[in-house]
């Protein structure tokens, strides 16, 4: 109600403009949906895009708690991890991963030994949270039912959002994480799980002819590495004394608030579906 502002706001990251949030969150979920099913290609664009913009957001962000990330070879690095994980798979990510610490960690030497351990490995955080983690959505995207073991994973995790909103709201009495993360509690947990078990299970059993407790699996799982994501992200804006990554996503905050919960995602769901449900 009116008179219960914080209420209003929802619980853990469920934005503040409810209306905003799930304004942005379809029209994201559109795009997405779009490029996956047209041309699966399509979406290796949209999520270089998403993650370069993920990139320079989170260098900004870390640049409050003084750490100097060299953005460049970031950056360069980030479309080399997805180019290679597209063309040469999990061994062409850790290649592309490695040369991208190497780069961030020779181009700071240029800028004298001042902050050198801070810088370089705010660096090399950054590209291992946000190009390494993300390049395992290229990996799930490459064989030919790739589109669907995406929206598998996607779908999942928004499964997440919002049965742990709902179930948060109605019956959160318990919270799971109060210095971190207040809103969220154990009765929101219980609904992601349900609701991700729910989500993955039909796609995984009818989409993917995998077993049906594969579908369970990967539901828990994903319920679980979704909200360890969305605390780890909440932990480092409270360290760094921000609210937000960013404000790109009205309702949303930046995109590094949309990904943080399908980044360490991307990987577990890539390698369970690896084993319950490999490519043809």
């Amino acid at each position: 109600g009116a008179s219960r502002p914080a209420a209003q706001r929802g619980s853990g990251r469920a934005g503040r403009d409810l209306v905003a949030a799930v304004g942005v969150g379809l029209g994201l979920g559109g795009v997405i949906l779009a490029s996956l099913l047209v041309y699966r290609p399509a979406f290796l664009l949209v999520i270089t895009a998403a993650i370069l913009l993920g990139v320079v957001e989170l260098v900004r962000a870390l640049e409050a708690g003084g750490a100097q990330a060299p953005l460049a070879p970031l950056v360069v690095g980030t479309v080399a991890v997805f180019a290679l994980a597209w063309t040469r798979g999990p061994d062409g990510l850790v290649v592309a991963f490695l040369f991208t610490v190497v780069a961030v960690l020779l181009w700071r030497l240029g800028d004298g030994p001042e902050g050198y351990l801070r810088d370089a490995s705010a660096g090399v955080l950054v590209a291992l949270y946000v190009p390494l983690l993300a390049g395992f959505a290229v990996l799930l995207l490459v064989p030919e039912d790739g589109a669907l073991r995406v929206l598998v994973f996607i779908a999942t995790v928004v499964g997440n959002d919002v049965g742990g909103y709902t179930a948060g709201v109605l019956w959160g009495r318990h919270p799971m994480a109060p210095s971190v993360s207040p809103k969220k509690s154990w009765e929101g947990m219980v609904g992601s799980v349900a609701a991700c078990v729910a989500v993955a299970t039909p796609i995984v059993v009818l989409g993917l002819d995998g077993p049906w407790w594969g579908g369970v699996l990967l539901g828990a799982a994903l319920a679980v590495t979704a909200t360890a994501g969305d605390l780890g992200e909440s932990l480092i804006k409270r360290d760094l004394g921000i609210k937000d990554m960013g404000t790109l996503l009205p309702g949303h905050g930046g995109i590094m608030d949309r990904l943080d919960s399908l980044l360490p995602s991307a990987a577990v769901a890539y390698l369970l579906l690896s084993w319950v449900a490999p490519p043809a």
